[in-house]
């Protein structure tokens, strides 16, 4: 679960002084072990999302991991997309959010919630440019064993205390059954919004049928790379 500076370095095409500089001065999370800073994927994940740094997808394969890992379209098949919720603050919209995921009956929503909430204190999950992902730091567990997205477009903009500055109306919400399918899913979605045409997209916004269309579009071009 633990990177080394050389190994982020060289997964993104950077040196080790600007990692280094992003621990010291940017605020990207690090543990130091015999005079060697360690990264945690789950903290460099979401640092990454935050700060607009696309980070390749597979660097967050855990060791034997099969190639057999959850599609971002087919997530969110399975966790729907939702159109016009209320709410004029994150909780009152994560609490809308939270009303429409498919939870396992052992989950409490409020408990969830206040989770959300309680990660979104720590530090913003907002993508930019008006997205943000809630989700906390363990993965929430789904009942049937597959995973899940759920979309949730606004209907006012809240601020989610961006980086950019920019209110968020589109909310990404992850189920999964592990630690492995809610980092990739993370990780590949993050990808995934890094793409302009589909952030136009999802800002207009588009169907059901279109948004779902774009995505797998997207994923198929990765295969073919």
């Amino acid at each position: 679960m633990f990177l080394k500076v050389i190994t982020l370095a060289a997964a993104i095409g950077v040196d080790e002084k600007t990692v280094l500089d992003w621990i010291k001065n940017r605020g990207l999370p690090a543990h130091k072990h015999d005079d060697r800073y360690r990264i945690n994927r789950v903290d460099l994940l979401e640092w990454a999302t935050s700060h607009g740094i696309t980070i390749p997808s597979g660097l967050f394969a855990a060791s034997g991991e099969t190639s057999d890992r959850p599609f971002v379209s087919e997530a969110l098949v399975q966790g729907g997309i939702f159109y016009d919720l209320p709410g004029d603050t994150p909780e009152a919209a994560l609490r809308e959010v939270v009303s429409r995921l498919r939870l396992p009956p052992c989950l409490d929503p409020e408990f969830l919630l206040q989770t959300l909430l309680a990660r979104e204190a720590l530090g913003s999950t907002a993508f930019g440019n008006g997205i943000a992902i809630p989700h906390v730091r363990n993965p929430i567990v789904g009942q049937t064993g597959e995973s899940a997205i759920s979309l949730c477009f606004l209907k006012n903009p809240i601020d989610f205390d961006a980086i950019d500055g920019k209110p968020v109306t589109i909310l990404f919400t992850l189920v999964t059954p592990n630690v492995k399918a809610h980092l990739h899913l993370l990780a590949k979605l993050a990808f995934l919004l890094h793409d302009q045409p589909f952030q136009a997209l999802l800002h207009r916004p588009g169907t059901e049928g279109e948004i779902i269309t774009a995505v797998r579009a997207l994923e198929e071009a990765i295969i073919r790379k």
